[in-house]
């Protein structure tokens, strides 16, 4: 029988242990912020009916989702995690508590051309608040330290959370009669890192349909820098224009206000009036994350408050903020830029346990000894030659390997080796569990990215 070549489609990411065992470290620190700030796990359906995602239209998605036919039905992978989760809510929103905070980390899948660093299979990380009817600024000033928060213990320093508001743009669209063109110019606009000003000029005459005065008092207005206060207060001198410029005006200086209470240093925030989403869906406070040193990277996590989140699905009024981090992208870049920090433990045990006498019994306990105490433990029982089972524990990685033999049972200790730095003792089980616990918190100690 002719043997069928493995192969792994393009555009899928499948890790060896090690890099995967980084990618859960990731995940484990996400979901451990998530929760430090109350938001509880969901997991929604990978399949979903085809009219459920498409509830909103078709488009670029349409073109790009995975769709087929089972039976009678009309099936697809969902895109993204913000579809599902208005379907969650309108679905069960008599059974929820308001505001409702949820995050997610879950795999999404898109038909778009392979290339390199982005993926058809990969994970998002999202966390939403999704209120009834109304949701408080103050949650729209919370997300950047939940962004703070998230990279600052992922081992990140050098990273800035760019915020904008997009009733200030559409006010001052408004102000310069553009209300109608305010969706393409904000889509030309977020194109400005790319490509630079004086293309973005060029397509808000070409495309955008832009007188020249016009065109340069956008480049103008977004041009505004400076600290956070000195960008507010050259906005100041727009006030009084239009009232839904004011309105986000009050909301950026709501936002900009908690930050030092909510713990975000002045250096890691930054109001950019470049900022604004290409999506309609935004209707306020916008962001954007990049990584200082890493431009090329773009944005690694970004997100913004959106009016109604179930239009498609329900009357009711569900006003939300959320964010999302592209994690299967912004792993692969980082371990491109070898800042995937390679001393941490990527064993998939802490203990290897290789029993050195005929009768199993006595490693078979203590294995279940060191499990009890909450010890990672994996026995080693194949019948091999000493040689390839230490073999075996250099290339898992593992920290420690004990050793049990004859000698050791008699004198009631344990054998155990330090993989890293050599050592070996001989001690009793207690002592040896408390040599293993200190040295796997001092191998702990790292973060998973290095800058």
């Amino acid at each position: 029988m002719a043997k069928m070549t493995p192969r792994t489609l393009s555009g899928f990411m499948e890790l060896l242990p090690q890099p995967q065992q980084q990618m859960e470290r990731m995940m484990q620190i996400l979901r451990e912020t998530y929760a430090l700030y109350g938001f509880t796990p969901l997991d929604t359906p990978i399949i979903e009916a085809s009219e459920v995602l498409l509830a909103k239209g078709g488009g670029e998605t349409e073109k790009q989702i995975y769709r087929f036919q089972k039976g009678d039905a009309d099936l697809a992978l969902r895109f993204d995690l913000t579809v599902p989760l208005a379907k969650y809510v309108a679905l069960h929103g008599g059974e929820l508590s308001f505001p409702f905070r949820r995050y997610q980390i879950g795999k999404v899948y898109r038909g778009e051309r392979a290339q390199r660093g982005r993926f058809r299979e990969f994970y998002q990380a999202d966390i939403d608040v999704i209120g009834d009817g109304k949701l408080d600024i103050t949650n729209e000033a919370e997300i950047p330290s939940i962004i703070y928060q998230t990279f600052t213990r992922l081992g990140l320093k050098r990273f800035q959370i760019r915020v904008n508001n997009r009733k200030i743009l559409n006010g001052f669209y408004a102000m310069l009669g553009l209300t109608e063109q305010s969706g393409a110019i904000m889509r030309t606009v977020d194109k400005l890192d790319k490509i630079g000003p004086d293309k973005v000029r060029d397509l808000l005459l070409s495309d955008c349909g832009l007188r020249e005065d016009q065109a340069a008092e956008i480049l103008k207005f977004i041009a505004i820098t400076g600290s956070n206060a000195e960008v507010l207060a050259a906005l100041e001198g727009y006030m009084g224009r239009h009232e839904l410029f004011d309105t986000g005006l009050s909301e950026l200086k709501t936002v900009v206000k908690y930050l030092a209470d909510f713990g975000v240093p002045e250096e890691n925030f930054a109001v950019d009036l470049t900022i604004a989403r290409g999506l309609d869906y935004y209707t306020g406070t916008v962001y954007e994350t990049t990584l200082l040193d890493h431009p090329e990277i773009g944005s690694v996590c970004s997100g913004g408050r959106y009016d109604n989140l179930a239009e498609y699905y329900t009357d009711r009024q569900l006003p939300g903020v959320g964010i999302s981090i592209g994690l299967t992208r912004l792993f692969y870049v980082l371990g491109e830029q070898g800042m995937l920090n390679p001393d941490l433990p990527t064993a998939p045990a802490d203990v290897l346990v290789l029993p050195m006498t005929e009768d199993l019994a006595p490693a078979i306990s203590l294995s279940t000894r060191l499990r009890g105490a909450g010890v990672r433990t994996q026995l080693y029982t194949e019948q091999k030659k000493f040689k390839a089972k230490m073999n075996y524990a250099d290339k898992i990685g593992v920290p420690y390997v004990i050793f049990l033999g004859d000698d050791e049972i008699a004198a009631g200790v344990v054998a155990c080796k330090d993989m890293k730095t050599g050592e070996q003792t001989k001690l009793p089980f207690a002592e040896t569990l408390d040599l293993i616990r200190s040295g796997l918190a001092e191998k702990n100690k790292g973060t998973v990215i290095l800058e």
